[in-house]
């Protein structure tokens, strides 16, 4: 079954970022091979003034989801005056939140996050807020109403990977609307991890863009999205600290005479 936001069902569980792409060409292959239908759009990389058929706008798809973002945002009302700026621009109103309040890690702002997230959801907006993994911040934004929430596995672009198992995992289990994965993932296996522990899809950015070849990156990502979700649905085996033979000796031993 397809991952239901706000009543649009979507069926392919891995989003990707468009914003380190060295080709925007391979998005719409991307939308068509791949079924990838989420791609986040950072607004300050939308030049509206740009010759036509060079914005990113002239290659997303028409039935592709976009999640404008407001990557760049150093507070709420900054978040806020890109959100209003790329719905204006794009038509749509799925926001990515992101504020980020230092520049080494990048780490997310939670506190003016919520701010924003306030403000954005009254205005109309299906607001998924970028946030540190933080059960108290995701319980309060779920409050507010937002759409879902993107805690990160590791700061943007490191490619380590879940960092935070522990506190991912108590999102995921004690709220109700959707939790995307965002930031950090390096891998497929990353991904598929991922989505072991029960997040309902991941976003990837620079893994696949920064790629020798971002089409097939995308792919082997696509792949581990859903070999990791499977898995989560079926349920994985309880982790043993001891041995637990398939074939116990014994008993083949005693056939023998």
């Amino acid at each position: 079954m397809g991952l239901i936001i706000d009543n649009t069902i979507i069926n392919n569980r891995l989003f990707v970022g468009t914003g380190k792409l060295p080709d925007y060409s391979v998005i719409p292959k991307m939308h068509e091979e791949l079924k990838i239908e989420v791609f986040a759009v950072a607004v300050r990389r939308i030049n509206p003034e740009i010759n036509k058929g060079y914005s990113i706008l002239d290659f997303l798809p028409k039935t592709a989801k976009i999640m404008i973002n407001t990557s760049g945002a150093r507070n709420h009302k900054e978040a806020v005056k890109i959100a209003e700026i790329g719905r204006e621009l794009t038509g749509s109103d799925w926001v990515k939140i992101e504020i980020s309040g230092e520049l080494k890690y990048l780490l997310p702002d939670n506190e003016e996050t919520i701010k924003a997230a306030e403000i954005l959801v009254k205005d109309g907006f299906k607001v998924f807020p970028y946030i540190s993994p933080d059960l108290i911040v995701a319980k309060k934004l779920e409050e507010i109403g937002v759409s879902a929430v993107m805690p990160l596995g590791s700061p943007i672009g490191s490619n380590k990977g879940i960092d935070c198992e522990t506190l991912l995992k108590a999102i995921i289990n004690e709220i109700s609307i959707p939790v995307i994965i965002d930031a950090g993932i390096g891998r497929p296996s990353h991904a598929s991890k991922a989505m072991e522990l029960g997040a309902d899809a991941v976003l990837i950015n620079t893994a696949i863009a920064t790629s020798n070849d971002p089409f097939k990156m995308a792919e082997a990502f696509n792949l581990a999205v859903k070999a990791g979700r499977i898995a989560y649905e079926i349920g994985l085996p309880e982790e043993k600290d001891y041995a637990d033979a398939s074939s116990p000796l014994i008993d083949f031993i005693k056939g023998i005479r």
